[in-house]
């Protein structure tokens, strides 16, 4: 590896290596995690489960990814980059590859409910705030918006071709192709993504002298990332990042990502359709997040995040009436909805790394996403069960909706000392 870095040091600092790696194994474990949401009729046909006892399994799966985000972050702090990633996705292939063989509820939630999710948590996008603080000193907000639209692509890259095999082959099939994929990258992340810069010799992305190589802590994963809780607790601008972000999961992959293809099936449209919709929601959300990547390094984080919950919010008040507009009302809601699904990632990184530093962002970041994972665990419980009670999404529809213009005021409050400004990157 020293070898290739030296040839082309002046061509391409590896940096750029390190967040194309980490990119594939975040758009790898999206694609995973984005699975569910073509089980869930496949898994209410064939097994007679109900729609409220499958959202309760990936409830449960949405809470425990979040809240494996700041311990995976206080792991690579313990053990390094490598050891931790290759581990959990080594673990996630055999856990997704077992969930083939289920056939009681109870399986369903030990597997996807808590196996599969505990182990995308470490490769989530807290691992992308980690590499990001550590590779680069410029372009921060561009390279987290690049690693935050890896799970737009995932979605891009897999949920259609899941909904044809399904379709067309059985759920089975699915669960066993994506575990292979994740079998593959941990072997890629273990033969290229180095732990720092200075293992190569080189300065972050943006300085010119090489900092000193920091040592892995010795302390407990668990209590340093409690311990980083209990510090970020005393801080107001943790509860309203926190509490912002729960909206934000409420409204995204909480919602939409686990039940929007089942709502299509209530208006008659097939599982491929849906997924495709989602897909093209994902062609969106690529370029919105990485355009939000690139504002968040220029212009006041605050306006921005106002602006992302906002129209989020608008959109999902439309998506009930979309069904209505003919061919015309689910491309215009996909193209509103999707240029900010996860727009608001680098907005919100930028503003805990302000308010917290660069040393124990990562660590806060992590339960700042988990506060995410909560609200995506609350809306697909809730979701479901409103489904159950109604027989509509609507009602559902329109609370994601609401919760989010909310959003829109709550963001202006955070970390108000900051000047409008605006850091331009060299």
């Amino acid at each position: 590896m020293n070898a290739i870095v030296s040839g082309s040091r002046q061509r391409l600092h590896y940096a750029w290596v390190a967040l194309a790696v980490t990119f594939l194994v975040l758009l790898v474990t999206a694609g995973v995690r984005s699975t569910p949401g073509v089980l869930i009729v496949p898994l209410e046909r064939d097994f007679g489960w109900s729609r409220t006892t499958i959202s309760g399994a990936l409830a449960l799966n949405l809470l425990l990814f979040g809240l494996m985000g700041p311990f995976a972050a206080a792991a690579v702090q313990r053990f390094g980059v490598i050891r931790t990633v290759t581990a959990a996705l080594a673990v996630l292939a055999l856990g997704v590859a077992l969930s083939s063989r289920m056939t009681a509820a109870w399986q369903l939630v030990l597997i996807w409910g808590v196996l599969v999710r505990a182990l995308t948590g470490a490769t989530s996008t807290t691992l992308g705030a980690l590499i990001v603080n550590r590779w680069f000193t410029q372009r921060r907000g561009f390279a987290m918006g690049l690693l935050t639209a890896s799970s737009a692509t995932g979605q891009l890259l897999f949920l259609p071709a899941m909904a044809w095999v399904v379709e067309h082959r059985g759920w089975r099939p699915v669960v066993l192709a994506m575990a292979a994929v994740a079998a593959l990258v941990a072997a890629l992340v273990a033969w290229r993504l180095p732990e720092r810069p200075s293992t190569l010799g080189l300065p972050r992305y943006g300085e010119q002298t090489i900092a000193l190589a920091e040592t892995t802590t010795g302390r407990n994963p668990i209590v340093n990332a409690l311990a980083a809780l209990g510090k970020a607790a005393k801080v107001g601008d943790f509860w309203l990042l926190f509490f912002t972000f729960f909206i934000c999961g409420a409204s995204t992959n909480g919602y939409i990502g686990t039940h929007f293809i089942a709502m299509c099936g209530d208006y008659g449209f097939s599982e491929v359709r849906g997924a495709s919709m989602l897909a093209m929601m994902g062609v969106c959300d690529l370029l919105g997040t990485t355009l939000s990547g690139w504002l968040s390094d220029r212009f006041n984080n605050r306006v921005l995040l106002f602006w992302y919950y906002g129209l989020r919010g608008l959109a999902l008040m439309f998506l009930p009436y979309a069904f209505g507009f003919a061919y015309f009302g689910l491309p215009i809601f996909g193209i509103l909805y999707g240029l900010d699904w996860v727009a608001t990632v680098p907005p919100t990184v930028r503003l805990t790394n302000d308010v917290f530093g660069v040393r124990d962002a990562p660590i806060v970041f992590g339960w700042v996403f988990a506060g995410h994972q909560f609200g995506a665990a609350f809306a697909a419980l809730g979701g479901g069960m409103l489904r159950h009670t109604l027989g509509s999404y609507t009602t559902a529809t329109m609370i994601s909706g609401v919760l989010c213009v909310l959003g829109a005021l709550l963001v202006l409050r955070i970390h108000r000392v900051t000047p409008a400004a605006v850091v331009v990157p060299a």
